[in-house]
């Protein structure tokens, strides 16, 4: 028996894994120049109205510095539109109180989450209806912007002449919790979607959105029915770039770390739930596909840094092999992480980032099956 499964580890496992793992770290190295290639810098100073959309739901640690970030920009025609989302704290004070001396600013007060629709969706869905501008910048209440951030989305979406731009912003880590799970965000550039496909195919499968900045042409926005498609989604970023690109629209996923910054979570666990309850989402909630999804993870990401140790005790013939696909995994994280402009040495934690993601898997599927769902902002989504 262990003949034959070290027959079929040295005939398939071995030489696939060598197969997978350079391609992974050749299309990391290509994502990286795709985006690099393709980003235009703030140029234009004006041009089409942008509404700056800031959804708010218990932010108050937050949302005033987010609001007072866009108050600066470079760029002249735009206004911003900020919405308390029921909060219980004290959100819609503060930004009352902004309102009262900017000008460019409308706070609305939202409405009652309706039966059908989840927080996020419904509060997006509630800004577009008030916004006046050409294009529309969806940004989330713990960003920071520099003052070059709406020039740099028109500057681009005019220059690629793209009807949706999003891309990476500038995370920042204050916990090691927060180091082995944001991260993992990147594994969409660095492991799954080839983004030079996107240029050349209408496939939906390419595209993709980050909600913490989406720029969307207003025009675009309302053609695909604006948030009633996914208006029950976790992950309405990924689905609103898709179903964009699935209308025929041009879609381009950036690299803006160097416009828009965020500290997404504070902590371990406030990561795990924020990020882990999009997980069974992105994958349509089908636990075939999310069950196959994370065999692939253990054996093809995680597994080769065990296969490591066991390779240099044995003495086994593939262990320079086995060195190669781990340099090479260590390699692919070094290049996200200077990419985005964040400490290369993070790239070190790949075993425990992969494990990590297995458990968010699990936590996902459980809570979504056993009908517990997410509480988040202090609601509930299932």
């Amino acid at each position: 028996m262990l003949n034959t499964l070290a027959e079929l580890l040295s005939r398939f496992y071995y030489p696939g894994l060598v197969v997978v793992t350079s391609y992974f770290f050749l299309l990391s190295l290509a994502n990286h120049y795709e985006m690099w290639r393709f980003t235009m810098g703030p140029e234009l100073l004006d041009g089409p109205m942008v509404s700056v959309l800031v959804p708010a739901r218990n932010e108050e640690k937050n949302i005033e510095r987010c609001i007072n970030s866009l108050r600066n920009q470079h760029y002249r025609n735009y206004e911003i539109l900020a919405l308390d989302d029921n909060s219980t704290d004290h959100t819609y004070e503060i930004l009352k109180r902004i309102e009262k001396a900017e000008k460019k600013l409308l706070v609305i007060k939202g409405e009652s989450l309706p039966e059908g629709w989840y927080g996020k969706p419904f509060a997006l869905h509630q800004l577009s209806q008030k916004a006046k501008g050409g294009i529309l910048l969806f940004t989330d209440a713990d960003t920071v912007h520099n003052p070059t951030s709406i020039s740099w989305a028109v500057t681009n979406m005019e220059g690629l002449k793209a009807d949706l731009i999003s891309g990476y912003i500038g995370q920042i880590f204050l916990s090691f919790g927060e180091i082995l799970t944001v991260p993992l965000m990147f594994m969409l550039t660095a492991f799954f979607i080839p983004l030079f496909l996107n240029r050349f195919t209408k496939s939906s499968l390419f595209s993709s959105a980050i909600g913490q900045f989406i720029a969307i042409r207003t025009t675009v926005f309302k053609e695909i029915g604006g948030c009633e498609h996914f208006k029950q989604k976790t992950s309405e970023d990924i689905y609103m770039a898709r179903f964009a690109k699935r209308q025929g629209f041009s879609t381009r996923f950036l690299n803006i770390s160097e416009h828009v910054k965020c500290r997404m979570y504070t902590g371990y666990r406030a990561a795990i739930e924020g990020i882990g309850k999009n997980v069974f989402d992105f994958l349509g909630k089908n636990t075939l596909v999310l069950f196959l999804a994370a065999v692939a993870v253990f054996f093809f990401l995680f597994f080769p840094f065990l296969l490591l140790f066991f390779c240099i005790a044995k003495g086994s013939p593939w262990t320079l092999q086995i060195i190669i696909v781990n340099i090479l995994y260590t390699l692919t994280w070094i290049f996200m992480f200077l990419g985005q402009r964040l400490n290369w040495w993070y790239a070190f934690l790949w075993p425990l980032m992969y494990l990590n993601l297995l458990y968010m898997a699990a936590w996902s599927w459980f809570r979504t099956v056993s009908g517990r769902g997410f509480l988040w902002k202090d609601r509930v989504v299932s």
